[in-house]
């Protein structure tokens, strides 16, 4: 197995909190909990150029919200989140943190950043 980036977003997987999320984005996007999911995400779905990004990455990609995240890795990491971590096959190691996503306004800081700490 090669090796992986692993996106966690700081939002859950259910469908309260997806409809939860989704309002919560339009009505007051300044206290959305999740940066990566503002910047990278529309409201209906993955923005273009974030997409067209992701595909030129050396890397295969994984998504994953907080809680399907924990438990496809159990005892790695309760946050904070959202979160970058490269999947070596033999562990995960963070290599974006939420402080650094959380600082980005918006989507060319972010790939920007990714472009760094990839580089």
């Amino acid at each position: 197995m090669g090796k992986k980036l692993v996106f966690v977003y700081n939002a859950g997987s259910g469908l309260f909190e997806k409809a939860t999320d989704f309002a919560h984005k339009i009505i007051s996007p300044r206290t959305y909990s999740c940066n990566l999911c503002l910047i990278a995400y529309g409201n209906f779905g993955i923005k273009r150029e974030w997409a067209n990004f992701l595909k030129t990455l050396p890397l295969e990609t994984a998504f994953f919200h907080k809680d399907a995240f924990q438990k496809e890795y159990p005892g790695i990491s309760d946050g904070p989140f959202p979160a970058i971590f490269l999947d070596s096959g033999d562990g995960l190691r963070e290599v974006i943190s939420a402080e650094e996503i959380n600082a980005q306004t918006d989507l060319a800081g972010l790939i920007g950043l990714v472009r760094r700490k990839l580089g």
